[in-house]
């Protein structure tokens, strides 16, 4: 059986900011969805303990109050995201995530912060993510427009209900990497081992691309320096640059 016709986890983030190494988690959903059986949806909202810009509350909705006032502490809930994802990677389940070497990288981080085992550390090689944004990029390279997930959702006609709230996020990711593993039998035809490894050389090639096109862009030329190249993970830097 194609690997889009089993299930399918979602996982999506709202933060307090777009830098991995410093911002905290907001709101996380995990959601389990496709293979014949019901839709399984666990959310969190976390206090962060930090002052949530006005700028990112914008886009998500939370504020500092109401992070302060509902959120649950921050260290409990990456635990739990941290157990859900890992429950559903040993299980064989792939991991969807949009942009996902942010939201894993993010949740990598706080995991540390707050001393929960990474989730890297628990399921090891396991782990297989699908990244709808790379595989846009790689099956569609030349189309013009917006790469975000409400911008996908209307290419590939999918329904996204409430964008950037994490439960919605999650759920309209997994539709899209469906949309496209059923129109393109390159990527709905391969086993999910082979998948992940070429969405790894895919983002690498893809974040290169950027990158020159930073460098030959006058004003830009000094964004090519901030580009990784790593997915689906950031490594973590250890004391003494060790990763």
């Amino acid at each position: 059986m194609s690997w889009y016709l089993g299930r399918l986890a979602g996982f999506d983030l709202e933060t307090t900011g777009i830098d991995v190494e410093s911002d905290r988690i907001v709101t996380a959903c995990v959601v389990q969805c496709g293979g014949g059986s019901p839709v399984q949806s666990a959310t969190w909202m976390a206090n962060p303990g930090v002052e949530i810009p006005e700028g990112a509350a914008k886009v998500h909705g939370i504020t500092t109050e109401q992070a302060r006032a509902e959120g649950r502490p921050a260290a409990e809930v990456v635990e739990q995201v941290v157990t859900a994802l890992a429950e559903v990677v040993l299980a064989g389940t792939p991991v969807v995530a949009m942009n996902a070497s942010f939201d894993l990288t993010m949740l990598d981080r706080e995991a540390r912060r707050h001393g929960v085992q990474p989730l890297v550390d628990t399921v090891g090689k396991d782990l297989r993510v699908i990244d709808p944004r790379v595989l846009d990029k790689q099956v569609d390279r030349f189309r013009r427009g917006g790469r975000k997930l409400e911008d996908l959702c209307r290419t590939y006609k999918v329904r996204l209900d409430g964008a950037h709230s994490a439960d919605a996020d999650a759920i309209a990711a997994c539709r899209v990497v469906w949309r496209i593993a059923q129109q393109r039998a390159d990527i709905g035809g391969i086993g999910l081992d082979a998948l992940h490894a070429a969405q790894v050389a895919w983002a690498r090639e893809q974040a290169e691309g950027l990158a020159d096109y930073f460098r030959r862009t006058p004003g830009k030329e000094h964004q090519a320096e901030t580009v990784r190249t790593e997915w689906p993970l950031i490594p973590h830097q250890r004391a003494g640059g060790e990763s």
